[in-house]
């Protein structure tokens, strides 16, 4: 029997961040025996209570400069830097850290599917859970989205599917995990405010091929030869979606389906193009993905297409929203990063005004203009990065400046009153002006549910 290297049984451990994920990893460390410091630069936490009724000791208030002496391993959140103090007076020491990911994956029993990207991971996440789960087969899904792994150790079985969203952050952090299906969607220059430079994004991104052995998968997208040499590094047996199925193996589409080509069995049709409820081709790239995974997990194509038939989407995940006289709203709060809120604005054929702007997080908000351009587009520049955002596509289509959400949509609405799209795809973080991504888009949602209303009440609305 193989010994967990983690195991903190009468060990004290310190967890750096009380976000969701260092949260877990306390109740994981109590469950497992250990004992718990939960540091965080916040002054309180809503959990504060229940954590200390477990035997937790909370360091609260700023970042010390050192985690307690006796801690023998730290566990970090994924939005906490690498180069915070106590994390690196640890190392000085030789403390081993490691991050929430890395911790949890040691305990859980079952295969774990881990699917990263620059765009796309948690439509495809969850996507896969949904043909797991119709197959009949034990999944959970999480990770970098909804609930963490280190809560679903308590659940987990040798039979057990877990779908894990995970992200550069997490990958940083890893020494040993292992998915036996790993998927790399896609690659753009992404969080730059943090990794600081594109290798360094790439490399962290890498990390999820570099423990997978021949009997494991990499899933990669076709004629992507830069992420496919990634995954040859890692050992995994590839597999392509997008693929030509005239020339390859793989996932792609024939005809008016996607299908399976492997050599010497033809051409297999799996998932019905029809039956597809998302927007966009990039989202039939996700869902093609999610088929390659879902093939691997020895789901039928029966049920791959009930699970993708009862998919109408994410929210805020090029969300339809409403339509108020000729203008169809969208909400794509996800698209935090230039590439992502590019291939929203290509979803549509045409006229699009986009709401772009928030944090800056690295990127060439000039890739935005041709798209825009050839759609007779205009865009509304919002939050703190809306310099950057006129300066980048005023050679290309008109920008105006609004100060708040309310004032974008209004304007976004006026510019389209004789048809098109408005479309929110900021390709940037949010916390200049909301607490994230999905407050952002609620609050987007609420002002156009608000705008509907004094319209008239004619106009189909969606509260998703």
């Amino acid at each position: 029997m193989t010994t967990n290297p983690y195991d903190v049984s009468g060990r004290h451990v310190a967890v750096v961040g009380g976000g969701r994920s260092g949260l877990a990893a306390s109740r994981l460390v109590m469950q497992q025996g250990g004992s718990v410091t939960l540091i965080d630069a916040k002054a309180d936490l809503a959990e504060r209570d229940q954590l200390q009724a477990l035997g937790v000791e909370l360091c609260l208030g700023a970042m010390p400069d050192d985690v307690p002496v006796d801690a023998s391993l730290v566990v970090v959140s994924p939005g906490v830097p690498a180069d915070v103090g106590p994390l690196q007076a640890a190392r000085g020491r030789g403390v081993r850290v490691i991050g929430e990911l890395e911790f949890a994956a040691s305990f859980v029993a079952g295969p774990i599917i881990a699917i990263t990207g620059s765009k796309g991971k948690s439509t495809t996440t969850t996507l896969v859970g949904r043909m797991i789960e119709a197959s009949g087969q034990l999944v959970l899904v999480g990770g970098n989205i909804g609930v963490p792994l280190s809560a679903q150790v308590d659940a987990s079985t040798p039979s057990t599917w877990h779908v894990v969203e995970t992200s550069s952050f997490q990958l940083e952090t890893i020494e040993r995990y292992h998915p036996h299906v790993a998927v790399w969607l896609n690659f753009s220059p992404d969080h730059l405010d943090r990794h600081v430079t594109e290798d360094a994004y790439e490399r962290a991104k890498a990390r999820i091929f570099e423990n997978q052995t021949a009997a494991d998968w990499a899933v990669v997208p076709a004629g992507a030869a830069r992420i496919r040499a990634h995954a040859t590094k890692g050992g995994g047996q590839i597999v392509t979606f997008g693929a030509d199925l005239h020339a390859e193996d793989g996932i792609g589409l024939a005809g008016d389906a996607i299908a399976r080509r492997h050599s010497g069995e033809g051409v297999e049709p799996l998932v019905p193009v029809s039956a597809v409820r998302l927007t966009g081709r990039h989202m039939l790239g996700n869902v093609m993905a999610a088929c390659a995974v879902a093939d691997l997990a020895g789901v039928s194509s029966a049920d791959m297409t009930r699970a993708v038939e009862g998919f109408a989407g994410l929210e805020h995940a090029l969300e339809y929203v409403a339509t108020i006289g000729a203008a169809r709203l969208y909400n794509d709060s996800k698209a935090t990063n230039v590439d992502a809120a590019t291939m929203a604005i290509e979803a549509f054929d045409g006229p699009v005004t986009a709401i772009v702007g928030g944090v800056y997080k690295g990127g060439d908000f000039a890739r935005l203009g041709p798209p825009l351009r050839a759609r007779r587009g205009s865009v509304v520049a919002i939050g703190d990065a809306a310099p950057l955002v006129e300066q980048a596509l005023s050679p290309f289509v008109p920008v105006t400046r609004e100060a708040s959400m309310d004032d974008a949509v209004v304007t976004a609405l006026a510019q389209r009153r004789d048809g098109g799209v408005v479309l929110l795809a900021p390709a940037c973080a949010s916390f200049d002006m909301f607490r994230d991504y999905a407050d952002r888009g609620r609050v987007f949602k609420a002002i156009v549910a608000r705008l509907a209303a004094a319209a008239g009440g004619q106009e189909e609305v969606r509260n998703g």
